[in-house]
């Protein structure tokens, strides 16, 4: 499991610097600042939580708790969602999707609760 982790997280952080670097140089007069704001704020919870993510692979082995890796779903779930919804809102204008928005920031909470429960 700890290895399917490390993937995860491998390719959450290659794909928000991807497209950090995309909304950084290739959206600038494109977008409106506005858009181009609410596209950096996915960039950013997606950055922090493939670092999360690459943590929990690290927990993952040396850890008896099921958890971590239920941590680490919500944290894959949040990005997908939170991230996800924010970069196609920003791209497309559809602001129906910021309905989505909030359901992956309750997974990124859920999944930092259970890593705290975890710990205890």
């Amino acid at each position: 499991m700890d290895r399917t982790f490390l993937i995860v997280a491998a390719f959450a952080g290659f794909t928000g610097v991807t497209l950090g670097a995309f909304g950084a140089h290739g959206l600038r007069d494109r977008i409106s600042p506005e858009m181009l704001a609410v596209y950096q704020t996915g960039v950013q919870y997606h950055l922090i939580h493939a670092v999360a993510l690459l943590a929990v692979a690290a927990l993952v082995p040396r850890a008896a708790s099921r958890l971590f890796p239920t941590a680490a779903w919500l944290f894959t779930l949040g990005i997908v969602l939170f991230s996800g919804s924010l970069y196609v809102m920003a791209l497309t204008g559809l602001t129906r999707l910021g309905m989505v928005t909030p359901l992956g920031g309750l997974a990124f909470l859920a999944g930092w609760a259970l890593l705290a429960i975890a710990a205890f």
